[in-house]
C-alpha cells in the first residue's frame, strides 16, 4: 500500500487522473464482456425452428420460442410475430420499420458505456503528454532555481513525473482502444445478424404469401394520363 502511495505521489495529480481513468475503463470492459456473454442464443437452432413455425402460420408457437431468448436478434424478431399474429395482414415495409425501432433500442443498450471507453482511450495519451510537459517545466524550474548548477537528484522529480505520466497514458490508452474496437465489433456482428436473419424471414413470408403487396394503387392523375395515352 505504501509503495502504491509513493508511486502515485511521484506520478503527480495527472498520473492519479490517468490511474483513475484506468479503473473506470477496466470496469467498463468487464461489465460489457459479461453482458455480451449473456446474449448468446440458448438454442442454436431456434432461428431455423422460428422460420418453420412462421411459414406454417404457427405464430403463437414462434413467439413462445422467442420468449426463451434474450439475444437482441430474438427480440428484434418479436415485432414481426406480433403483427402477424394480429387479425389484419401487414406489409414488408411496416415490418421492417418495426424491426428497425426495436433493433435501434437493443443496439443502444449493447453500446452502453462504449463511448466512455472510447473517450478514455483518446484522452489518456493527451493527459500523459500534458504530464510530460508539466514534468519538464518542473525540471527547468529547478535548473533556474539552482542558477545553472545542474543537480541530478533535484531534476529527477520532474523528469520522473514526465516519463511516468507518458508511460501511464499509453499503458491505459492502448488496452482501452483495443477493448473498445473488440466490443464495438461485437455490436456490428449483432447488427449484421439482425439485418440478415430478418431479411431471410421476410423473404420467406413473402414467398408464402403472408404479406400484403406494397404496390400502391395508381392516382387519379396517373389513371387519366394512362387513358389519354391509350386513347
Amino acid at each position: 500500500m505504501e509503495s502504491l502511495v509513493a508511486f502515485l505521489s511521484k506520478a503527480g495529480p495527472i498520473g492519479i487522473a490517468i490511474v483513475g481513468s484506468s479503473v473506470i475503463a477496466l470496469f467498463i470492459i468487464i461489465e460489457r464482456c459479461w453482458a455480451f456473454r449473456q446474449l448468446r442464443l440458448k438454442d442454436a437452432r431456434v432461428l431455423h425452428r422460428l422460420r418453420k413455425r412462421v411459414t406454417e402460420g404457427s405464430y403463437t408457437e414462434a413467439m413462445a420460442l422467442l420468449r426463451e431468448e434474450s439475444h437482441p436478434l430474438a427480440i428484434a424478431m418479436t415485432p414481426i410475430l406480433t403483427r402477424l399474429a394480429g387479425s389484419q395482414r401487414t406489409t414488408r415495409a411496416a415490418l421492417e420499420k418495426s424491426i428497425a425501432h426495436v433493433a435501434a433500442r437493443e443496439i443502444r443498450q449493447m453500446e452502453r458505456f462504449l463511448p466512455t471507453l472510447f473517450l478514455i482511450s483518446s484522452v489518456t495519451p493527451l493527459l500523459g503528454l500534458f504530464g510530460t510537459v508539466t514534468g519538464m517545466i518542473k525540471a527547468f524550474q529547478a535548473i533556474q532555481h539552482l542558477g545553472g548548477k545542474v543537480n541530478a537528484s533535484v531534476l529527477a522529480g520532474g523528469i520522473w513525473e514526465a516519463m511516468l505520466t507518458t508511460a501511464l497514458g499509453l499503458g491505459v490508452a492502448i488496452p482501452a482502444m483495443v477493448a473498445h474496437n473488440y466490443l464495438q465489433g461485437k455490436v456490428h456482428v449483432v447488427v449484421a445478424d439482425i439485418k440478415e436473419e430478418s431479411g431471410v424471414l421476410l423473404d420467406e413470408l413473402e414467398e408464402a404469401g403472408c404479406l400484403n403487396s406494397t404496390n400502391k394503387p395508381a392516382s387519379v392523375h396517373e389513371r387519366h394520363a394512362a387513358q389519354r395515352e391509350n386513347g
